[in-house]
């Protein structure tokens, strides 16, 4: 079966009431951060809380009677899990998930919650899916591949098809890829909507394997990586040549931009993405100059972020930013130096969440003391004028974690 046009909107009629038709919005304020005109397609709004019920649920309705009662099968890093465990409950399919044994617990639990059946093994997807199609030659289950079949990214492009009916007048796109399916999903809709749409793919510089087999290069890809929605090391059979002749170029990012991505999404919007989530995003934020000025959507595909990983995330971004810090100041060892140092940090209003205090390791002078506090900022304005006001009077002070403080000795 071709994968066409005709192919996304049939995809869209069969799935139309199962699935949610996210919000298509225009971002002001990271249209002011980027210089580009933002519009943000929620996909983390689905009740799974990722695109790849499109295309699951596309999937299993194909099935005839006999291969319902025998159920599915799948690998998955998480997403694709969830989105297949729900909509074959709810059909009332027997459904098996094969996830690596690094899948985050989150989406383990949810898969899980849907009552299928959940096996962890492999290292990664690829293993996982050595495994998955044992199981489906010796039980007799249908495999549902999460990005290299037909229906899976027909139904993937519905997230296209309903973009460009909402702003039809998008100057690019920019979609995560991992395997493809997305990506090739949304280049067949949008080039048969607007055939001048520029679409882009954006991958996690560690797994960079689509744009590899672009090239013709030997796919070579690292181990791990918060974007492990699109941690792929095998391009799809069926998306590549899709990507190849519809998509304009594979943009790459890396783990700090994936990073600041998360972040700046969940201060400016509100809303809560995981690593592969905020990969279009993070690609707009490094490459501004080339969006300037221009419309462009971006794909939030997904927000089943594991909350430590959130919490890390959020945690280096305030460093990053200067308004969470390691502050080092040396004082006299003698009654009363401490309260004076914290209260000219008080008087700064800096927020103190930790304080160490030693005088026995390092190059701390006899009778002298180091103290190490941890402080909430404003920012990095705000913690030159508290390193200033220790300076008048009299306390050098230094930044462990970044380009020291001018410091002045007292």
């Amino acid at each position: 079966m071709a994968i066409t046009f005709a192919e996304v909107q049939r995809a869209a009629r069969a799935i139309a009431g199962s699935v949610a038709r996210t919000p298509c919005t225009t971002s002001r304020t990271l249209s002011e951060i980027t210089g580009a005109q933002v519009v943000l397609k929620f996909e983390n709004h689905q009740f799974t809380a990722s695109f790849k019920e499109r295309g699951a649920l596309a999937r299993l309705l194909c099935l005839d009677a006999s291969e319902r009662a025998r159920g599915v099968v799948a690998m998955s890093a998480g997403n694709h899990a969830q989105a297949l465990a729900h909509h074959a409950q709810r059909l009332g399919i027997p459904a098996t998930l094969v996830m690596p044994s690094y899948t985050p617990n989150v989406k383990v639990e949810h898969t899980r919650r849907f009552g299928a059946r959940v096996i962890l093994d492999g290292e990664d997807l690829d293993q996982a899916g050595a495994v998955a199609e044992t199981i489906a030659r010796t039980e007799g289950l249908v495999l549902v591949h999460p990005y290299d079949d037909e229906v899976v990214i027909a139904g993937q492009g519905t997230v296209a098809l309903e973009m460009l009916e909402d702003e039809p007048d998008l100057d690019a796109l920019l979609v995560p890829v991992g395997g493809g399916g997305l990506a090739a999903g949304c280049a067949v809709a949008a080039r048969a909507l607007r055939p001048g749409l520029r679409v882009f793919g954006v991958e996690a510089s560690r797994f960079p394997s689509m744009r590899q087999a672009l090239r013709g290069e030997a796919i070579r890809c690292g181990r791990d990586s918060i974007a492990e929605g699109i941690a792929v090391k095998r391009p799809g059979r069926l998306t590549l040549p899709l990507i190849r002749e519809l998509l304009e170029e594979i943009l790459l990012v890396e783990e700090e931009d994936l990073e600041a991505a998360v972040l700046l999404l969940l201060e400016v919007e509100k809303t809560v993405v995981e690593g592969a989530g905020g990969a279009a995003l993070a690609a707009l934020l490094r490459e501004r100059d080339r969006f300037r000025g221009l419309r462009v959507g971006l794909v939030l595909s997904g927000g089943n972020i594991d909350p430590l990983v959130l919490v890390s995330v959020i945690e280096r971004g305030l460093v990053r930013s200067g308004r969470l810090v390691r502050l080092r100041v040396r004082v006299a060892d003698r009654p009363g130096a401490l309260a004076e140092v914290t209260r000219i940090l008080a008087d700064a209003a800096a927020n103190v969440v930790e304080v160490s205090h030693q005088r026995s390791f390092g190059q701390v002078p006899l009778r002298a003391a180091e103290v190490e506090f941890v402080l909430h900022t404003r920012g990095a304005e705000h913690l030159r004028e508290i390193t200033a006001a220790l300076a008048a009077k009299g306390y050098a002070s230094s930044l462990p974690d970044s380009p020291p403080a001018r410091e002045e000795a007292r």
